[in-house]
């Protein structure tokens, strides 16, 4: 069987393979729409000086804007944008502005990315992937035969291989993928095998997202983000969305943070999909609640001082309602309590804990962003960990441990 030819706009056309340092230098990007959406973290990881021009922008980007990954402008493109930059994207579903931004590119002498014309381009984003520190890179001028060499390459040096496997082909369906607690390589096997044959991925803001810049260009990226306190698209518009594109004839798979399960209401996709008659699929994932903890040093659990540990979500805070959390029996317990989606409800919950009981000298760690390259770890006790939030500009995701097992291996861990 003879490989794809290229796309006609790039038959004939060789380009040189290099790979650019970008790390602190400008890099402008025009267009803030899904393309950018998958191509920006990547560019990310380089270190490069980032900055976005676009009037809007998809609520995964805006997140990355609002975390200081990069410097959105909020406007359209206008010539000279591109000064003093390396390497320019245009992403932007306006041929006429892409066609100005390449032309200004070509005066500066900038290496530009098209999405929509890789003839008219002056550099191609080549399929890429990573494993083990190495990164694959493959251009043929036909994206999908580039997607399809690439994952074969990737999955030989993960399973030590190096040939080319057929992936068995999914009928129609729904995956709920745990995709783990931020870093990309946490993400389990299987999960990673059901995302590499999806027709459509509906994805979390808080999914590993280097991820989607490893999909195959056909792939339908559905942003499901729920930004706290921002721009959020509904329960009940992402179980909709799942079963209109599997009852469409479609594989879809349905990309979380941490475990579907673990306060990810996959539960309730399930038997939404379940309930419309659709296959569905779990793939357990790696829960934040432990794992974000083990990579900054807090076991959850030690001999000798705690036989349990208790999970508990602040999305809804003491004194509301809605809580369904016994405060005073979680205070009275001994051992470790985890918090998830509770930066903005820490103060309140932590004054609850002290008055039933628990000590306020007790240790607290808070981890911003666990196991990604942005990791930060703050320490600070019951009494003062509604201050030190504040005070150190704790934003969510954020993962809160009480207790003990804070400081069991702060001496070896620090080392």
């Amino acid at each position: 069987m003879s490989a794809p030819t290229p796309h006609p706009s790039t038959e004939g056309r060789t380009p040189y393979p290099v790979g650019l340092l970008l790390a602190g230098r400008r890099v402008v990007v025009v267009g803030g729409g899904q393309v950018a959406q998958r191509r920006l973290p990547a560019l990310i990881a380089t270190g490069a000086e980032l900055h976005l021009i676009s009037p809007s922008t998809t609520p995964a980007v805006q997140a990355m804007a609002d975390a200081g990954e990069l410097t959105w402008h909020a406007r359209p493109y206008q010539d000279g944008d591109l000064a003093d930059a390396w390497y320019a994207l245009v992403a932007t579903d306006d041929p006429a502005v892409n066609a100005r931004v390449s032309a200004e590119a070509d005066r500066e002498r900038v290496f530009c990315a098209r999405s929509d014309d890789a003839a008219a381009a002056t550099a191609w984003t080549p399929a890429s992937g990573r494993d083990a520190g190495a990164t694959v890179a493959v251009l043929t001028g036909d994206p999908r035969h580039s997607a399809g060499l690439r994952d074969a390459i990737v999955d030989g040096l993960r399973d030590g291989s190096l040939a080319a496997r057929q992936y068995r082909a999914h009928g129609a369906g729904v995956a709920l993928v745990g995709g783990g607690p931020g870093d990309p390589d946490l993400i389990t096997v299987r999960g990673r095998r059901l995302l590499a044959d999806a027709d459509v991925v509906v994805a979390d803001r808080l999914a590993p997202r280097e991820l989607l810049a490893e999909l195959p260009e056909h792939v339908e990226v559905i942003d499901a983000s729920k930004i706290p306190y921002g721009r959020f698209m509904a329960q009940e518009a992402i179980n909709r969305t799942l079963i209109e594109h599997a009852k469409a004839g479609k594989f879809v798979v349905r990309l979380k943070g941490g475990d579907p399960y673990v306060f990810g209401r996959g539960g309730e996709e399930l038997l939404a999909c379940a309930e419309a008659g659709l296959p569905v699929t779990v793939v357990p994932g790696i829960s934040s609640s432990i794992s974000v903890p083990a990579a900054a040093g807090v076991p959850v659990t030690h001999r000798g001082m705690t036989h349990e540990f208790t999970v508990i979500s602040g999305h809804v805070g003491p004194g509301d309602e809605r809580s369904l959390t016994n405060w005073e029996a979680a205070a009275k317990m001994s051992g470790t309590l985890v918090l998830l989606m509770a930066v903005d409800k820490i103060a309140a919950i932590a004054a609850e804990l002290v008055a039933h009981g628990r000590a306020g000298d007790t240790p607290v760690a808070i981890v911003q962003e666990g196991t990604t390259a942005a990791q930060r770890r703050v320490d600070a006790t019951l009494a003062t960990v509604g201050a030190v939030v504040e005070a150190e500009g704790i934003k969510p995701p954020a993962v809160i441990v009480i207790g003990d097992v804070v400081n069991v291996l702060a001496a070896a861990f620090r080392k």
